[in-house]
């Protein structure tokens, strides 16, 4: 199911300026991750987890809702900027996706949002 939702999302954004999918010779984090300018600001983690970039109080404000927790790579560190969605998200996962193109590439998000 996340497969085919990241799918979308990819299919929703790479049409965006400087958004391209993975990094060339890289593998684990990163290598089929959404990016724009070479930065990261969508992947999906080694458990099929959604992942998206955000301020940290955005991700503070998203997990104190219940719609995600805090990523944590593996190392038992967990990302301030960074946050799973919860599979009951799946209909965010394209807006939240959108604000974090919006976030790692430097554009404004619209408050709204």
């Amino acid at each position: 199911m996340k497969g085919a939702i990241f799918t979308a999302v990819v299919a929703e954004l790479t049409g965006e300026p400087s958004v391209s999918v993975g990094q060339r010779g890289k593998k684990g984090f990163g290598s089929s991750a959404l990016q724009v300018n070479g930065k990261i600001f969508a992947t999906v983690s080694s458990e099929g987890a959604f992942v998206v970039k955000l301020p940290k109080q955005r991700v503070e404000a998203l997990e104190a809702q219940g719609r995600g927790q805090r990523f944590d790579p593996g190392h038992g560190r967990l990302m301030k900027e960074w946050l799973v969605l919860n599979q009951a998200s799946t209909g965010e996962f394209i807006s939240l996706a959108r604000e974090a193109l919006q976030f790692v590439g430097g554009g404004t998000r619209d408050p709204s949002n």
